[in-house]
Order: structure tokens, then sequence, then C-alpha cells
């Protein structure tokens, strides 16, 4: 029974990432696959017969693509920081204080969640162009714009606020005798006993900014700053849908994303505070 079981779950989850990794294995043949070949063949053609790499060269040769990769870096990178500073700092006193209306300003900020980005995107961008957070007042200006509405959200914040929630009381107790202020302790102390949940908040960042498309081909009007989902959009349009190198151009784009979750994964380690407190 216990065998049948443990098959049963494991063939699910066989079958689920099959199905997880199709269309990825798809995208992969449709780059690889030379003019002469049809993507569109029924039944679908999963192995190109001549594969070759003449795709990606078409793409880095005409399109500045690097370049688009380069701008998306760059706001995906501090996205990333300011989140995990702010987030933190807003989750600490959250999870590990006591200030009269604690529980009211912590259901305001979860309540934010149901608050779909494209409700409040028109005065999000009504106050981004009273600051000149846009490409039209220089470089620095347009990354800002790009980066600062996206600096803290309500889920950096409760997931980090339920992982400072985790951490025995007694540590705390600990470094105070120590003589340890508030800052020390959230970041000597309970900060470094988080990592996984950081590394957690950092990936889904980072995906999620490298992915954006509808603020920043809102916000551009620069074609030097664009990033890289609204260069690969123009891609599109440039060759006349030649899916051939708007596949090229999409791998290119996920290799980062997979670069970027497997240097953090070893972050994801459970158990960080076993031991620490003897009972």
């Amino acid at each position: 029974m216990k065998f049948l079981k443990g098959f049963f779950i494991h063939f699910i989850l066989i079958f689920v990432c099959i199905l997880c990794l199709l269309p990825f294995l798809w995208l992969t043949s449709t780059a690889m696959k030379g003019a002469g070949e049809n993507i569109f063949a029924y039944p679908p053609v999963l192995f190109p017969e001549d594969p070759t790499f003449n795709n990606f060269k078409e793409v880095l040769r005409l399109v500045p693509i690097l370049k688009y990769a380069l701008n998306s870096f760059i706001v995906a990178f501090f996205t990333v920081i300011l989140n995990l500073i702010l987030s933190s700092l807003a989750a600490y006193p959250l999870a590990r204080m006591e200030f009269r209306g604690k529980k009211i300003a912590f259901f305001g900020v979860l309540a934010t969640i149901m608050v779909p980005f494209q409700a409040i995107m028109l005065p999000i961008y009504i106050i981004t162009l009273k600051l000149h957070l846009t490409d039209g007042h220089g470089a620095v200006m347009g990354y800002l714009g790009l980066i600062l509405p996206f600096a803290v959200n309500a889920f950096g914040i409760f997931l980090l606020r339920q992982a400072f929630l985790s951490i025995p009381r007694e540590l705390e107790e600990s470094a105070i005798v120590d003589g340890c202020n508030a800052f020390q302790i959230f970041y000597k102390v309970l900060l470094p006993l988080i990592t996984p949940s950081l590394a957690v908040l950092a990936i889904f960042t980072f995906i999620g900014s490298w992915g954006e498309f509808l603020w920043p081909s809102i916000i551009l009007t620069n074609d030097s700053l664009m990033t890289l989902p609204v260069g690969i959009n123009n891609l599109s349009g440039a060759f006349s849908a030649n899916y051939r190198l708007v596949a090229a151009g999409s791998i290119v784009s996920i290799i980062p994303i997979i670069i970027f979750f497997l240097s953090m994964q070893r972050y994801f380690i459970s158990g960080k505070t076993e031991g620490a407190v003897k009972g």
C-alpha cells in the first residue's frame, strides 16, 4: 500500500513537471529550427531535424538585446536590493515590537495585496511624472521611475514578518543581555537567521522585475533604456512575427532568471535556528 501511494505521488509529480517543461522545450525547439522547417507542423515536431544557432546570432546582430538585458539587470538588481532592505525594516517591528496600532498597520499593509497594480497604475504614473522620474530627464531618473514603484510590497513584508516570528524569543533576550540595541538585534542576530526567506523574496522579486512589461512600456520613451520584455516585443514587430527569432530572444531572456535561481537555491535550507537555543 505504501509503495502504491509513493508510486502514485511520484507519477503525478513527474507528469506535472513534464507539463511545465513542454512550453520551454517547444520554445527551445522553435529557436533552433532553420528556415526550411515548419514550426507549426501537426503533429508538432519537438526535435529539430537540423539544429542551428543562427537564430541566436541573428538576434544578437540585428537587435541590441544585450543592451536591453543590461537595462533589465540594473532595474531588477536595485529592485531586489530595495525590497530586501525595506521589507525587512518594515517586517521587523511588526513581528518583534509592541506598539499602538500594530495590528491595524499590519492588516492595512496586508490588504494592499488584494489591490492589483493596474488599479493604482494611473496615480503612480501621475506621481512619477510630477517627480520627473522619466527617461526624458536623464537615464538615472528613468531607472528610478522603473525601480521605485516596485521597491517594496506587502508580500515581502508579510513573508519576512512570518520568518521573524519563527525565531525563538530567547535569542533576542540573550542579545539584549549582551547589550545589543534594537538595530543590532535586527542586523546581527535576526537577519542572518532568515536568509532562506530573504532568498525566496529575492528570487520572486527578481523574476517579477525581470519579466515586467506593462510599466516599462508605459513609462519609457527612449529606446536605449528599454528593458528586455519591451525589446523582445519590438522584436516581434520588427521581423513581421518571425517566431524563430522571437523564440531565440525569449530564450536569451530566460537564461539570467535560471542563473539567478541556481545561484540562490543553496540558501533554501531549513532549520537555520536548529540547535541555536538549548533547552
